[in-house]
């Protein structure tokens, strides 16, 4: 799906995962580069691909898609936070270096060889089977918050612990375009991974307030895009289970639309864990 002429959404039909792949268009800051690297006014242009599908043959055709939709060749890969699902581009870009905020960087340090046993559990459990295995290679640990060139433009990165004890969300300024991460999903309660927090979920959730009051699309990790609106509903509505949690404990409501058999077994794991 394409939010933007400078933004292609792709949803994985496993976990309702969420890809973006982005291009820093040289109109987007009004900017052109006139180096030696670009020649004597030639715009540049680059492209990343921030997450990644799940299944092998959507990894696969992520090339090609970059491909037709007339975007250059990815330069760079962006992960949200290291929970394996998110990691996976690797194995469709190998040559590409991953970007990440610090507190991801330093967790994927911390914990060698988890992300790719769990993405092999993962694929042994629905007998799936890959071209080649995750490897993360050379892993590059970006300032957060802070901002990231692509192209004549630049991306925001903004912190966003709490799900997990790493990550960040991505501001696309000119696209108006939020990259959450794992939050503001209209399809999953909050949850709790590796050092998550619901103190640091709910700052995350502040944080994004401002960028999701702007946004023209909030994409989550998981589920569909928003406008600003829901997005807000969203988050308003994750506000309020958080808080259940902590004061009312297993009397909290699950949030609107979020009552399955998948959520209510996250909520009672919420209730074990906090």
């Amino acid at each position: 799906m394409s939010v933007h002429s400078d933004v292609i959404v792709v949803t994985s039909a496993l976990l309702a995962l969420n890809c973006v792949i982005v291009r820093g268009a040289p109109g987007a800051a009004g900017v052109q580069h006139g180096d030696s690297a670009a020649g004597d006014g030639e715009e540049v242009n680059e492209s990343f691909i921030i997450d990644s599908p799940v299944l092998p043959e959507e990894l696969e055709l992520l090339a090609p898609l970059v491909a037709r939709s007339g975007f250059p060749a990815p330069s760079g890969l962006l992960a949200t936070h290291a929970d394996w699902d998110h990691l996976l581009a690797r194995i469709a870009f190998p040559e590409v270096s991953l970007g990440c905020a610090r507190s991801t960087a330093d967790r994927l340090a911390a914990e060698p060889g988890v992300a790719q046993r769990e993405l092999r559990d993962f694929d042994e459990s629905l007998h799936l089977t890959r071209s080649r295995p995750l490897a993360l290679g050379s892993v590059q640990p970006l300032p957060v918050p802070g901002r990231c060139a692509i192209g004549a433009a630049e991306l925001q990165l903004h912190a966003g612990e709490g799900h997990t004890g790493d990550g960040m969300a991505v501001w696309i300024p000119w696209a108006r375009v939020l990259i959450a991460g794992d939050y503001l999903s209209a399809v999953e309660i909050p949850s709790f991974g590796p050092a998550g927090d619901a103190d640091a979920y709910m700052a995350t959730l502040e944080r994004l307030r401002p960028l999701a009051s702007a946004a023209e699309h909030v994409i989550p990790g998981h589920g569909p895009a928003l406008d600003g609106v829901r997005a807000l509903r969203v988050l308003e509505e994750d506000l309020a289970y958080l808080r259940g949690l902590r004061e009312l404990g297993s009397g909290t409501e699950l949030p609107p639309g979020r009552h399955s058999r998948e959520q209510r077994r996250v909520h009672a794991e919420n209730l074990r864990t906090l």
